[in-house]
């Protein structure tokens, strides 16, 4: 069984048991939450699509807040002794599927 569902502006294939680190929610660590936009579900090899969404839910856990690795970004122009460095660190949430 999995479905296809909308979360934090992205679509994701998630199954039960399932974890994902995902944009930041603004949810509360160990909070649970439904999420109501499955726009695809399997089970038992029947395929239910949704236009654009299903009539079905997805039990989601926050698992912890964290952070994902640095992204360096430089920009430089040759001859011109222009440099610029900065890095930027992605606000991610860890998340488990519970149930479809």
């Amino acid at each position: 069984m999995y479905a296809i569902i909308e979360l934090g502006g992205q679509q994701w294939k998630v199954s039960p048991g399932m974890r994902l680190a995902v944009n930041r929610l603004p949810y509360e660590a160990g909070a649970e939450f439904l999420i109501d936009r499955a726009l695809l579900i399997e089970r038992d090899g029947q395929i239910q699509v949704g236009t654009p969404y299903l009539p079905a839910s997805v039990q989601v856990k926050v698992e912890e807040h964290l952070r994902a690795p640095k992204v360096i970004v430089f920009k430089k122009k040759r001859r011109k002794g222009y440099k610029r460095k900065r890095g930027h660190r992605q606000a991610m949430t860890l998340v488990q599927i519970q149930s479809i």
